[in-house]
């Protein structure tokens, strides 16, 4: 039995001292992977500290006849997935996740923030002119859902829909607003290169 799995075994069995070690043998490898996902040295530490406190509580999950690394960096990969999803759809405050895991937000207009009275205008400006480029249908199902706070439930009785019907729309709709908005932004910083410097 080599030293690394004979620290998994004693950890397992509630050893802190045994657990430090694989961290002290992993840090750097998963502080790595995590900075080369998120791009971002604060939040590759934040990813570092959860893939090792996920790690903990998980491991008496995890499979001998696997490689500790390869399931250590499997956590790590897949909380930096979940973070990059989030941050990826992090202007659309719609609640939870949905079927794929991916977390849609949209901003809260109602934030008392004196600084973001102008954007927020123009956020929901934006939001209200792309919600015409919904069907009529998964328009009024967001409408409802997310101005109205109506349940799935709500919204199924007042359109004639079953629920899964309305869980399918209203996943449908979050996914085309959010294409939207990244198709906007893009354009917006399309229009903004010509007027910089060529020195940049």
């Amino acid at each position: 039995m080599n030293e690394e799995l004979a620290w998994v075994l004693q950890a397992q069995q509630g050893s802190d001292e045994a657990f430090t070690h694989l961290v002290e043998t992993y840090q750097t490898p998963v502080f790595n992977l995590c900075y080369r996902m998120l791009g971002e040295p604060d939040l590759a530490e934040d990813a570092a500290q959860e893939t090792f406190l996920r790690a903990f509580q998980h491991l008496h999950r995890y499979d001998q006849k696997r490689s500790f690394a390869t399931w250590l960096l499997s956590i790590a990969a897949h909380y930096c997935i979940d973070r990059l999803r989030r941050r990826k759809f992090s202007i659309f405050s719609m609640d939870t996740e949905d079927e794929d895991g991916n977390t849609f937000e949209l901003p809260d207009l109602d934030s008392p923030n004196p600084e973001s009275e102008s954007i927020k205008g123009q956020t929901r400006d934006r939001i209200h002119a792309m919600l015409k480029d919904l069907d009529a249908t998964d328009r009024a199902a967001i409408v409802m859902r997310y101005w109205y706070d109506y349940s799935e439930v709500e919204i199924a009785e007042s359109l004639r829909l079953t629920v899964s019907a309305v869980k399918s729309r209203l996943h449908r709709a979050r996914k085309e607003l959010a294409g939207l908005w990244q198709e906007e932004e893009t354009r917006a910083e399309t229009e903004r290169r010509p007027y910089e410097s060529p020195a940049f």
